[in-house]
């Protein structure tokens, strides 16, 4: 078996996994109690928010746990709106993953809603976000890494444009695809998202940074939990293992970048050697170091997808949020990437347990599939 669909999810590390039993099965008392194992729990968990704030180069007080990505995502869109209460304007890319793209279209009544075009390589573009931002602008979301074809978004250029442009608007980033796989600075945002199933921990825990001052609701009302601005009962199994995971890819960061990068390289090389294939994003070695987006002309990408999953080999036609909904591809459609190319999209998304030899021998299947699809789809 390949599995080439770490965008999607990744698989959960051993020592990850244990901790997640442990937690469950031993060190399993809530936090808000007050007799000492709880007290223990609660303080391992204020071990895991540090380590996380230390790997965004922020404090301990700015992190707040989630159940994901789209959790974190939400609530700094609806936390920080209800907090400002005005009714300007708002801005996302216009590539950015579902989790934001469809909070921001259900505000499209109460705000003036932008989306900031993308160029050729998934990239927002500096100058159309430059001609949206005007001092009435209140908040800014623009992912790191799209998640789809890899374009890496230059946070830093965006945050000081908006600072320039609009210097009283909020500055979310979407850092799920991008968390430890490219360097980076929590000083360039107020909020930053993060999902722990993306670098090898459970499912259903996240991350959401917010910078200290910041005007912020919170999410879910309850017992008051995470500060008071996202209550329920504190999930310490998911939050302890997504803690092992992030430590062990940070202590390998660059090993594990330039590990995917040969990997994506080697791919990539071996399919342009396919006819008719081509590079959906940026080049390879300017897109982010696990994804790659490939079009192989004259099939469909879910024929393909599944001619592969016979041979034990796993990829997928784009998010997996979006998977089941039929229709164009918006990601692909805002990059200018139609007919034939968006068709017969594939997304390759790697991790450090890929290897080289997977590389080779999904090249190689592919390129004895495809004769067979193109000359079955003609007829």
């Amino acid at each position: 078996m390949i599995y080439l669909d770490n965008s999607a999810t990744t698989r959960t590390l051993p020592l990850a996994a244990q901790r997640v039993l442990t937690a469950m099965t031993e060190d399993y008392y809530n936090p808000a109690a007050a007799y000492s194992p709880a007290v223990a729990a609660e303080r391992a968990v204020n071990n895991a928010r540090m380590t996380f704030a230390s790997s965004l180069g922020v404090t301990a007080e700015e992190i707040l746990f989630t159940s994901g990505g789209t959790e974190s995502n939400n609530m700094a869109i609806f936390g920080t709106l209800s907090a400002i209460r005005g009714r300007g304007r708002i801005i996302a890319g216009a590539s950015e993953h579902p989790s934001v793209y469809e909070p921001f279209r259900r505000l499209e009544r109460q705000y003036d809603v932008q989306f900031a075009c993308v160029d050729g390589e998934g990239k927002v573009s500096l100058e159309g976000l430059e001609r949206l931002l005007s001092p009435n602008t209140l908040f800014v979301s623009i992912m790191q890494v799209n998640n789809e074809v890899g374009a890496i978004n230059d946070i830093p250029s965006i945050s000081r444009l908006i600072h320039m442009k609009a210097p009283n608007a909020l500055f979310h980033v979407d850092g799920v695809q991008g968390y430890l796989k490219i360097p980076f600075s929590g000083r360039d945002f107020d909020f930053y998202s993060i999902s722990g199933h993306k670098f090898h921990g459970p499912k259903g825990v996240g991350v959401l940074y917010v910078r200290r001052g910041v005007r912020f609701s919170g999410g879910q009302l309850g017992g008051g939990q995470e500060k008071g601005l996202r209550s329920g009962t504190t999930n310490v199994p998911g939050i302890l293992g997504m803690e092992v995971a992030a430590l062990e890819y940070i202590k390998n960061a660059e090993a594990y970048r330039q590990r995917m990068l040969a990997c994506k390289q080697r791919l990539y090389e071996g399919l342009l050697r396919l006819p008719d294939v081509i590079l959906n994003g940026p080049p390879v070695e300017a897109g982010a170091p696990h994804i790659l987006n490939m079009a192989f002309l004259g099939v469909g990408g879910e024929v393909l997808l599944h001619a592969l999953e016979e041979k034990g080999i796993y990829v997928s036609t784009g998010s997996a949020c979006s998977a089941h909904k039929k229709g164009k591809n918006r990601i692909l459609n805002a990059m200018g990437v139609t007919g034939e190319r968006q068709e017969g999209a594939i997304r390759f998304s790697l991790s450090p347990e890929n290897t080289i030899q997977e590389m080779d021998e999904t090249a190689e299947a592919i390129g004895s599939i495809l004769p067979m699809l193109r000359r079955f789809r003609r007829r």
